[in-house]
């Protein structure tokens, strides 16, 4: 995958299923769309964005 990072090497990148939950898709219709996946991975997922975004500084972009 390029160097993406991907869940327990099942090319499913992390990314993928952060953006899935960000749209608001309930973890039970992730786990539905990507059969392999377990509750743990999806926890997972959200850890490691967790952590990336500690490493650095993004700016906060407020809507008018």
């Amino acid at each position: 995958m390029g160097g993406v990072p991907c869940i327990r090497g099942l090319r499913i990148p992390v990314a993928t299923i952060v953006g899935m939950f960000a749209d608001g898709m309930a973890e039970a219709e992730i786990l539905n769309a990507y059969p392999d996946l377990e509750t743990e991975d999806i926890r997972e997922a959200m850890r490691y964005a967790a952590e990336a975004v500690r490493e650095r500084e993004l700016p906060l972009l407020i809507a008018d």
